[in-house]
């Protein structure tokens, strides 16, 4: 097949196949896996994860002024959609930090994968793309130096066990 050739099939197909484009450019940055549907890890994007559904947590931490207010995906929504039957979930971030949650918590408290922090989405200089985020405020137990730890930033994987 000659390149032109191979060049107008492949317009064809990104117009007929709605989303395809999307899904060629858009870049993953979270992928699950382990105990889930299927057995197979899943990759998304950000408009993936952003299809899910949006809940936001106004709260203080030991990393910002203030309280700021992040947006994202509820984790227990996240964890439905992957059809997640482990009890704790591995987290990794980009440099490497590792933290263990226990599945209970995202069912416990209102527990977000943020994207974003006061309106714009976070970079990886923000602590971004993701970043796990706790109701601190509103729960005197979350507090604590266990809790802080699992609010793990710059997260790139969940394996679930």
């Amino acid at each position: 097949m000659s390149t032109t050739l191979r060049a107008m099939a492949l317009g064809l197909a990104l117009f007929l196949v709605p989303g395809l484009a999307q899904a060629q450019s858009e870049p993953v940055i979270l992928t699950i896996d382990g105990a889930i549907s299927g057995g197979v890890p899943v990759d998304m994007t950000r408009t993936q994860l952003e299809a899910l559904g949006s809940a936001s947590v106004v709260t203080s931490t030991p990393w910002h002024e203030g309280a700021p207010q992040f947006e994202g995906v509820p984790m227990s929504a996240l964890l439905e959609h992957v059809g997640a039957t482990g009890e704790v979930a591995e987290v990794l971030a980009l440099n490497d930090y590792r933290t263990t949650i226990p599945v209970s918590d995202f069912m416990d408290y209102p527990v977000i994968l943020a994207l974003k922090q006061d309106g714009e989405y976070m970079s990886v200089r923000n602590k971004g793309p993701l970043f796990i985020i706790y109701p601190f405020d509103d729960f005197d137990e979350l507090q604590a130096d266990i809790y802080y730890s699992r609010s793990a930033w710059q997260v790139r994987r969940i394996t679930i066990k």
